[in-house]
């Protein structure tokens, strides 16, 4: 079983190909031009070539569908169902808060997953011993830290909103506040691709229609349209 697997619910693109027992390849780009429409493609394309496979050769397609940026992830989302349906194959979505957190399964401590959402709001997740504590939700800066020092314990802290608030999170929770290296603060695509092989086993897949981005906020065009109408009424 060979699954393809993407993310772009950031300024990363990553593409990685797994089997049963092994990542085969992944290509990575830490792009802050976010030009994920012009650079996915090729990569893909790339990553086939160079395993010397076709698409046909895919047997499941997975990819984070949020939260994240919403043109990264309307993106990714959008490629994955159009070579899903292409080839007949099923779809794995895979939380990209889960997926971050997974690049530090190793640590003895809470992490909390955090994604940047801009106006000082983050989506959070919260994880112990592997198993989710705090579910997907979008949360004030400083309500969340003020969440964490009320629990009063060391976290261990990734996602890209830690390159925005690494030092004010250093400030507020001392040495109750752990920052990793910074290549697993991101998301990657073997990563997913490895969340998505467990949730193939319990046969959580989907069809390509079925496939949608967990946005898990209205985005600002949304709000202020919603805004404008209201203030008519």
């Amino acid at each position: 079983m060979k699954i393809l697997a993407l993310d772009t619910s950031t300024k990363v693109a990553s593409v990685a190909v797994m089997d049963e027992n092994n990542l085969l390849a992944e290509y990575f780009i830490n792009n802050n031009e976010r030009n994920h429409s012009q650079r996915l493609m090729p990569m893909i394309d790339n990553v086939l070539k160079d395993l010397e496979l076709k698409a046909e050769d895919i047997d499941y397609y997975a990819v984070s569908n949020g939260p994240g940026s919403f043109t990264g992830l309307r993106i990714g989302v959008t490629t994955i169902k159009g070579m899903a349906y292409a080839s007949g194959k099923k779809v794995v979505a895979v939380d990209t808060l889960d997926a971050i957190a997974n690049n530090v399964s190793y640590v003895n401590a809470i992490v909390c997953s955090i994604m940047d959402a801009r106006n000082r709001q983050v989506y959070v997740a919260m994880y112990d011993e592997g198993k989710k504590i705090v579910e997907d939700t979008s949360i004030d800066i400083d309500e969340l830290i003020d969440k964490i020092i009320f629990l009063g314990t060391k976290v261990v802290f990734v996602g890209d909103a830690v390159l925005v608030y690494r030092e004010y999170l250093k400030e507020k929770l001392k040495n109750n506040c752990i920052i990793p290296r910074e290549i697993d603060l991101l998301p990657r695509a073997s990563i997913v691709a490895q969340l998505a092989f467990y949730k193939i086993q319990d046969k959580d897949v989907l069809s390509s229609y079925e496939l949608v981005p967990n946005y898990l906020k209205k985005s600002q065009a949304e709000r202020e349209y919603e805004k404008k109408n209201n203030s008519k009424k």
